[in-house]
C-alpha cells in the first residue's frame, strides 16, 4: 500500500511561513538586547524586558486565538495574525527609548501568538493520519533551523550593517511569512460531536483551553525549564569555559543531529507509539545536561549539543503531536494554543529561574542538577501520559478474534 502523499504544496507553504515566523522571533531575540544597550542606552535589565515582552503577549493571546480560529475559520485568523506581525515589523524603526520599543514588542508577540497557534493548527489538517507523528516531526524542523539560523543572522545584521538594515530584514522575512501563507489550502474536514461532558470541562477552563491537551503540555513546560537554560545560557557557560570560539556552534550540531535523528523518530512514533521515542530521549537529554556540567573541551560541549539535539529536539515535536492527537478535530486549534501557551510559560518562568539560580551556584551546578530534574520529570510524564499510552497500545497490540 503506497503512503499518502505528506509533502503536497500546502504543507511546504505552511512549512515555509512557519520557518520566516519563527526565523524572524529568533532573528530579533538575539539582536534586539543589543541594540536596546548600545543604541538606545537602556540597561541590561530593561534590555532583558524586550524577549519576556514578546513572550508574555503571545502567551496571553493564544488561549484566545484558538477560540477565535473555532469561530471565524483558521484561514482567516492564520492571514489576519501575519498580517498584523508584518504590520507591527514596520514600527521597529521609529522607537528612540526601550520604553517605546517595549510597546511595539508588546503588539509583535500579539501577532507572533496568533500566528504559531494557526499554523500549529493548520499543519495537523494538512498531515494525513497515518503519518502524523512523521509529518509533525518534519514540521518542527521548520522552527529547529530558524533557531539555528535566526541568531546567526540577528547577530551579524547588529554588529555588521546596523539596526536599519537589521528592521529591513525583518519586515522582509515578515512578508516571506504572509506570501507564502496565503496559499496554504485546508482540507475539508469533519465536524465531530462532542463526549459527554467535554462540553462542560471546556466550559469551567472559559473555553479557552482544551482539557484533553493539559497533561502533555504541562510536561512540555517541565522541560522547557530546562531549556530555556541552554537557549538563553549555553553560550555565557562557553565564554566562562573558555571556549567562546566554538560557542556559536552549539546549535549547528544541535540542529544537525536533530534533523538526522527526525525521520527515523516520526515514523517508530506513528508505528510503535510515543513511549518508545519519548523515553530514549528524556535519557538521552538527561545525559547530554550532565557532560554539559562539566566540559572542559570543545568536542565534549559539541558532543553534550548533540545528545541535547538528539534527546530534546525530539521530544518537542513528539508531546505536540501527542496534544493534537487527543483532541477532536474541531478542538485541534485550542490544543494547539494549550500547548504552546504552556511551553511559553515553562520557557519564561525558566528564563527567571535560571538566571537567578545561575548567578547563585554557576551555570555548571545548573545543569548538573537539571540533569537529576529531567529524570524527575520522566516519572511526571509517566503518570501524566505513558502510563496511560502503554495501557493504550497493549490493547490495539492484542489479536482480534476472528
Amino acid at each position: 500500500m503506497s503512503k499518502e502523499a505528506l509533502w503536497t504544496k500546502s504543507f511546504i507553504n505552511i512549512w515555509v511561513s512557519n520557518f520566516f515566523l519563527f526565523l524572524t522571533f529568533y532573528f530579533l531575540m538575539v539582536s534586539l538586547p543589543v541594540y536596546a544597550i548600545h543604541e538606545l542606552h537602556g540597561k541590561q535589565s530593561s534590555a532583558g524586558l524586550i524577549t519576556t515582552m514578546f513572550l508574555l503577549t503571545a502567551i496571553v493571546i493564544r488561549p484566545f486565538a484558538g477560540k477565535l480560529m473555532q469561530k471565524y475559520g483558521k484561514k482567516t485568523l492564520l492571514v489576519l495574525s501575519l498580517a498584523i506581525f508584518f504590520i507591527v515589523a514596520l514600527f521597529y524603526f521609529l522607537p528612540h527609548s526601550v520604553g517605546s520599543l517595549l510597546i511595539v514588542r508588546a503588539f509583535h508577540g500579539i501577532g507572533f501568538g496568533m500566528a504559531t497557534t494557526a499554523t500549529g493548527t493548520i499543519v495537523a489538517d494538512i498531515i494525513p493520519n497515518s503519518r502524523r507523528g512523521e509529518g509533525m516531526g518534519y514540521y518542527s524542523m521548520s522552527m529547529n533551523l530558524a533557531m539555528v539560523a535566526g541568531p546567526f543572522l540577528g547577530l551579524m545584521a547588529i554588529n555588521s550593517w546596523g539596526s536599519n538594515t537589521l528592521f529591513l530584514m525583518a519586515v522582509i522575512f515578515a512578508v516571506m511569512a504572509i506570501f507564502t501563507g496565503l496559499f496554504i489550502k485546508l482540507p475539508k474536514t469533519e465536524h465531530t460531536v462532542p463526549v459527554q461532558g467535554e462540553e462542560k470541562k471546556t466550559a469551567k477552563l472559559g473555553g479557552i483551553l482544551e482539557p484533553s491537551a493539559i497533561p502533555i503540555s504541562i510536561v512540555a513546560a517541565l522541560f522547557g525549564i530546562v531549556y530555556s537554560s541552554i537557549l538563553s545560557f549555553v553560550s555565557v557557560y562557553a565564554d566562562g569555559k573558555g571556549l567562546e570560539s566554538v560557542s556559536g556552534y552549539f546549535f549547528v550540531v544541535y540542529a544537525v543531529v536533530m534533523l538526522m535523528g527526525r525521520p527515523f523518530a516520526g515514523r517508530w512514533f506513528d508505528r510503535y507509539g510515543a513511549n518508545v521515542i519519548i523515553y530514549p530521549c528524556i535519557l538521552l537529554f538527561a545525559i547530554g545536561m550532565l557532560t554539559l556540567s562539566n566540559v572542559n573541551t570543545a568536542f565534549l560541549f559539541l558532543f553534550a549539543a548533540a545528545l541535547i539535539g538528539l534527546g530534546y529536539g525530539t521530544l518537542f515535536p513528539s508531546f505536540q503531536t501527542i496534544a493534537i492527537q487527543k483532541a477532536a478535530p474541531e478542538k485541534r486549534g485550542l490544543a494547539t494554543a494549550t500547548f504552546l501557551s504552556l511551553f511559553d510559560s515553562g520557557i519564561g518562568i525558566g528564563s527567571f529561574l535560571v538566571g537567578f539560580v545561575g548567578d547563585m551556584i554557576g551555570f555548571g551546578s545548573l545543569y548538573f542538577y537539571s540533569s537529576f530534574y529531567i529524570v524527575l520529570a520522566l516519572v511526571v510524564y509517566y503518570f501524566l501520559h505513558g502510563k496511560a499510552a502503554r495501557k493504550s497500545k497493549l490493547i490495539n497490540d492484542v489479536p482480534k478474534a476472528s
